[in-house]
């Protein structure tokens, strides 16, 4: 069972805490890892390409040349792909890039990122991560100041004083419990949770007997 040390906002240790094998001491699945990544940033296509075809092309109701004697190939409409302006043939046309993801591959990707940040020792947990009011200056103390991180993600449970504080702290992302996904773990050096954010995050991803 991995056990980490348990910090304050000053960066002093109050504790340990350990946590679950289950949830952050798995065997890294990088396959399952990368599936859900892709199928995640398929996700976010919006898939709204889209090229006319001959019948949505305006005009061509007239035949553009006569068909013989003109030493060209013989055409009968100016909305032919073959024409200048006209439709394409086989052009992008809208679509879904979404990919079924089942939510037990989720949870296992989950539980690979995890595991490999906690395996890494790029995990931080603190007691609790508190704002007298919404303060940009004062999230930058804490992350950049006194735990000198970059590149970090926070996890904590709904605060607004919070998320609003690491809104506009530049490499820094605040995800709520239930936003936690793979991509964001991947894509930050540092992980840092809140106490509470921990046993969220263990009931949500532990597993069922």
């Amino acid at each position: 069972m991995p056990s980490l040390e348990l910090f304050n906002q000053k960066k002093e240790k109050v504790g340990n805490i350990n946590l679950s094998d289950a949830v952050f001491a798995t065997e890294i699945n990088r396959g399952l890892v990368h599936q859900v990544v892709k199928a995640q940033l398929a996700d976010r296509r919006q898939g709204t390409a889209k090229t006319k075809v001959k019948s949505e092309v305006r005009g061509g109701g007239a035949k553009p040349f006569k068909q013989k004697g003109t030493g060209n190939a013989r055409q009968g409409s100016t909305r032919s792909p073959l024409m200048v302006g006209g439709g394409q043939n086989f052009g992008p046309q809208p679509r879904s890039y979404a990919e079924r993801t089942p939510k037990e591959m989720v949870k296992g990707a989950l539980r690979s990122a995890l595991s490999d940040r906690v395996k890494a020792a790029r995990v931080i947990v603190l007691d609790k991560l508190t704002f007298a009011k919404p303060k940009t200056s004062d999230a930058e103390k804490v992350i950049k100041d006194t735990f000198k991180l970059d590149k970090v993600l926070v996890i904590a449970t709904a605060d607004q004083n919070v998320e609003l504080s690491m809104r506009n702290l530049k490499g820094v992302r605040m995800l709520r419990t239930e936003g936690l996904n793979v991509y964001d773990i991947l894509k930050h050096d540092w992980l840092m949770m809140t106490q509470d954010a921990v046993k969220a995050i263990e009931t949500r991803l532990g597993v069922e007997k």
